[in-house]
């Protein structure tokens, strides 16, 4: 008698967190069902991104007035606007990495406890070498962050949500950035003191240290755990996250190995350059830092570009204090409007990023950056009211194709496209990539505005546009709705 023999599907950790009710398969498809722990490990995520937005992007708001109690030269200018961003650089793989060996959630601790000791650093800098330190003590924190909540999102949800979660995740960035500009307003207003940047940073505080406590009581990563051979843990956090009894039958079978053991922390990068990822890394990392060099060479120096192009009527009659408080205030307003277009932009990728994909979104969004950039340079041209309604439109078009396309992909793409035992490292290496791109950005764009002016200067970041764009299509690598196992 033949016996009917049913074939039961591998049961891997992915396979776990992706299944879906039986009974109602329809509802599921369109539906985000996930765990309360699933979820609380998203929204704790979601944290490093904003408060990258709000203090890079408060700077611009903080420099002025730093510029003014420390007499700060144009050197330390560009030396303090780019120290956070170098400890970015460092922080993304130096620290990053770290997770691939020491576990996601180690580190997710760590980088926000780091974080939150560096604002009350900055908050009490007493000299600019002070200041200098703690700058970059919160981009190592930041940049650590980089790889770390990206993988503790894409190793703990479905697949067929990793996309808008992750890039939800994203969004915050955006809107930490809204909120640090009207953090710097609502305190210039009421704050009429030289001190006022101080309270900034410790209203970043407070939120920092709640974020810090909470992160300890969530899981680790099922997925890492099993790539160290901990499968008994694994498990157990497994169950965890998908609110399993622990005395629940979950079996794991390991998912086939991409290659030997690591054997060494080094060798995890050396792997990046082989050819087998080689063209991975150059995809992941070589966008990012092209896309990096408009992020936030516009989004930190908008109030800059804006006084040079518009020549607002500064207030005079007052001391250099309220002066310089004014005009900041006047100037972050209309920084503010601009930058409502990276919430819509986000919000549309998150929307679009599996149903046309992560590399039609990049392409079309570098050029539309090309676009929004051309127009604003058109303007520098022009007078009236109309070169500021140009100058406005080609922002806002650069923020909202940037923000659905390479901004949000490149940062979606790095954290997809390698398998665990390296994922971290090459996260991590490419948003170093990435933030070198911020460095030059940081330091060179006040010395470029001053030696080529604003039209060269935004003709330039024109064409790194159109070439991020080349560059996406010739090594592009299409991630949506896969298995990260199967990546």
């Amino acid at each position: 008698m033949n016996q009917k023999i049913e074939i039961q599907p591998q049961n891997t950790i992915q396979s776990y967190i992706d299944e879906i009710s039986i009974s109602n398969p329809v509802a599921n498809k369109y539906s985000m069902s996930m765990t309360r722990v699933q979820w609380r490990i998203w929204l704790l995520a979601t944290f490093g991104k904003f408060f990258e937005g709000m203090i890079v992007f408060m700077m611009g708001l903080t420099l002025p007035l730093l510029t003014l109690q420390f007499h700060l030269t144009e050197l330390q200018k560009g030396i303090i606007s780019s120290s956070i961003l170098f400890g970015i650089l460092i922080g993304a793989s130096a620290l990053g990495g770290l997770s691939d060996l020491y576990g996601r959630k180690k580190m997710f601790i760590i980088e926000m406890a780091l974080l939150s000791i560096c604002l009350i650093g900055m908050a009490t800098s007493q000299t600019y070498l002070s200041i200098l330190v703690f700058n970059f003590g919160i981009g190592l924190a930041l940049g650590c962050d980089y790889p770390t909540a990206h993988l503790m999102i894409s190793e703990s949800i479905p697949s067929k949500n990793r996309g808008k979660l992750v890039l939800g995740a994203f969004a915050f960035q955006s809107i930490g950035v809204l909120l640090g500009i009207l953090t710097g307003i609502f305190v210039l207003t009421y704050v009429n003191d030289i001190n006022a940047w101080r309270i900034m940073y410790i209203i970043a505080l407070i939120p920092s240290l709640a974020i810090t406590i909470a992160r300890f009581f969530i899981p680790e990563s099922a997925h890492w755990l099993l790539s160290k051979n901990r499968k008994a843990d694994a498990e157990k956090s497994l169950k965890r996250l998908l609110h399993r009894s622990q005395q629940s039958s979950m079996p794991i079978e390991e998912t086939p190995c991409d290659d030997v053991e690591l054997s060494s922390w080094l060798h995890g990068y050396k792997r990046l350059f082989k050819e087998k990822y080689r063209a991975k890394t150059i995809l992941a990392s070589v966008p990012w830092f092209i896309q990096d060099l408009g992020t936030y060479g516009i989004g930190i120096f908008t109030p800059v570009i804006l006084a040079s192009v518009l020549d607002p009527h500064q207030v005079t009659g007052g001391d250099a204090l309220h002066n310089t408080i004014a005009n900041t205030i006047y100037l972050a307003k209309g920084t503010a409007v601009i930058d409502c277009l990276l919430i819509v932009g986000v919000i549309c990728a998150i929307i679009f990023s599996e149903s046309i994909g992560r590399m039609k979104l990049q392409i079309y969004g570098f050029i539309g950056c090309a676009v929004g950039l051309l127009c604003a340079a058109i303007s520098v041209k022009m007078h009236g009211d109309y070169q500021m309604y140009l100058l406005f439109l080609g922002f806002m078009l650069f923020n909202f194709m940037n923000n659905l396309g390479p901004n949000a992909q490149t940062y979606l793409i790095s954290g997809e496209v390698f398998p665990v035992k390296i994922r971290a490292k090459g996260a991590g290496f490419a948003a170093s990539v990435a933030k070198f791109g911020a460095i030059l950005t940081a330091f060179l764009f006040p010395i470029l505005l001053h030696e080529i002016g604003v039209f060269s200067l935004l003709l330039c970041l024109v064409m790194t546009s159109l070439l991020g764009a080349w560059v996406t299509h010739k090594y592009r690598f299409e991630t949506s709705g896969k298995n990260i196992e199967n990546l």
